[in-house]
């Protein structure tokens, strides 16, 4: 009889309850809905135990990667100790460096705390010290790397924007909180087609996602599209570049919507582009990251053109209002 833990309590589960079931009859009610395993409302994660994989019947693979469930079709296997959402502690760090990418993006290196993991894509939330004020930002990292990476936005009349350019210097100590998100690389199929499609700071976790995949031994071919009003506001291109001259199975191409786009380039709508360059996108992977807007249109264009939804993770950066 397996035995789920849940907020510091104890509940027994018989062989034939799920978890829902067993922790209705002990008083405890999760957020449930159809409670046939549609609607996910009861989306639960298991923090220590292996949920069985009928449990994670239609989740995406990066959720079941971490341990997500669904309470109302899982019957647990053994003992399982579970949580609504992933809780995390909070972190402090120094940074370590600050560069300027272009005129408004700057690139933040942060000492990895001890205990810290991540996968890279994933984001973190940076802490105000002064009034607690909190934004979330993604990491260009990777796990091997002896830094954390974020590239700012500056964002006019933004409150934290402005505050990590103008006036946080190197030394200084970082608070945060995370890792969050789901939109990171998998290693379950080294030679399927990975499509990266991004708009301005829309690069950092797909920067990570490219790396991660790389140092795992991806095989398949890797297309990565970063897209910027203008080739000003584009960045890392010569790395980029020495990426793609050191492994033949990755492609990158700048895109600007106004202007001459730089070298291999493309000029017009990234929402656009990729379609156009590739065709369709049957079987691939995608990881969509930056502007809403943007976002939402390349996931329509995407699922048009082939790619299951399971198979789309997204990363939309929406902005706080001043």
């Amino acid at each position: 009889m397996p035995t789920i833990r849940f907020e510091g309590q104890d509940y027994f589960c018989s062989s034939d309850e799920t978890v829902l079931e067993s922790l209705e009859r002990h008083g405890v009610m999760l957020p449930s809905s159809c409670k046939s395993g549609t609607c996910q409302t009861c989306l639960t994660r298991a923090l220590k135990g292996q949920p069985p994989s009928a449990a994670q019947k239609g989740l995406k693979d990066t959720l079941a990667a971490q341990n997500y469930f669904l309470a109302c079709i899982c019957k647990p296997e053994e003992d399982l100790e579970i949580g609504l959402a992933s809780v995390s502690p909070k972190y402090s760090a120094r940074l370590i460096k600050k560069d300027l990418m272009n005129e408004s993006i700057v690139r933040l290196r942060i000492e990895v705390p001890e205990d810290f993991s991540y996968q890279a894509g994933q984001f973190i939330n940076l802490i105000r010290p002064s009034d607690e004020l909190t934004r979330s930002y993604s990491l260009a990292s990777i796990s091997s790397d002896s830094f954390l990476e974020l590239h700012i936005k500056r964002v006019p009349e933004g409150r934290m924007s402005t505050w990590l350019f103008d006036t946080v210097e190197e030394g200084d100590e970082l608070s945060f909180f995370g890792p969050s998100g789901d939109c990171f690389y998998l290693p379950d199929n080294p030679e399927r087609t990975l499509l990266l499609v991004g708009a301005g700071t829309g690069l950092a976790p797909l920067h990570g996602i490219l790396r991660d995949a790389l140092e795992q031994g991806h095989k398949g071919p890797i297309h990565l599209f970063h897209a910027s009003l203008a080739a000003p506001g584009l960045y890392l291109i010569d790395e980029l570049r020495e990426i793609a001259v050191q492994f033949s199975q990755f492609k990158y191409t700048p895109c600007v919507l106004h202007g001459d786009a730089p070298e291999g380039g493309k000029q017009g709508n990234i929402v656009d582009i990729p379609g156009q360059v590739l065709g369709s996108f049957n079987g691939f992977r995608v990881y969509l990251c930056g502007d809403p807007q943007i976002v939402n249109a390349l996931r329509q264009k995407a699922f048009m053109a082939g790619t299951s939804m399971q198979d789309i993770h997204s990363d939309p950066f929406v902005f706080a209002p001043a």
